[in-house]
């Protein structure tokens, strides 16, 4: 499954659909994908704890020097943050969108003048924690903040499990939206068509 970047200088945002089953393993090829490319990746971790990803991440190859993470998730379960955890940054509750987007400002601001993009994984599971308008507004904000500071972002998603709604927000918020799960010829991932 190969995915194209070659647009993604010219596209910056996408909204990335997967199947559940595929959805780690999609997230680690195109973390994968970027850092061979070159890219600072941040990852936004609502649906697996940081230190899973690491593991994942580690296991498939990746270099992990290259990819820092804001995890809303692990300080949620443990109710502590662990120690040990580098290139880390720990947000209380998936639910806490100020202090998210607080720390997404803070990291996007320490990688000024770096090739940055920003995974945030997974759009569908923030649906546990808050109604899809909050989510909406929320993913508008990042976009914007996103285009603003010229950085690249993909919003990685399970694709039924999004109302029709949130997903016809979403799309108008990105430069494209690829299905992971269904590539046909001549269409080889984001930005191919």
């Amino acid at each position: 499954m190969a995915i194209d970047f070659s647009r993604l200088g010219e596209d910056k945002l996408f909204l990335v659909l997967s199947s559940a089953d595929m959805l780690k393993k999609n997230n680690a090829h195109i973390i994968q994908t970027l850092v061979g490319r070159g890219y600072r990746v941040v990852v936004i971790t609502t649906n697996q704890p940081s230190a899973v990803l690491k593991k994942h991440y580690s296991t498939d190859g990746i270099d992990i020097s290259r990819v820092s993470f804001i995890d809303a998730i692990t300080k949620y379960a443990l109710g502590k943050i662990p120690p040990g955890q580098e290139n880390c940054r720990f947000i209380n509750s998936p639910s806490n969108l100020t202090d998210l987007g607080i720390a997404i400002t803070e990291v996007l601001n320490s990688l000024a003048g770096e090739k940055t993009c920003l995974l945030f994984d997974s759009v569908s599971t923030m649906l546990i924690y808050l109604p899809s308008t909050n989510i909406s507004k929320f993913i508008h904000f990042i976009t914007s903040k996103l285009r603003l500071v010229d950085a690249a972002g993909i919003f990685l998603a399970v694709e039924k499990g999004l109302d029709p709604l949130l997903l016809t927000q979403l799309t108008t918020y990105v430069d494209g939206t690829i299905d992971m799960d269904v590539q046909q010829p001549g269409n080889t991932g984001i930005g191919g068509q």
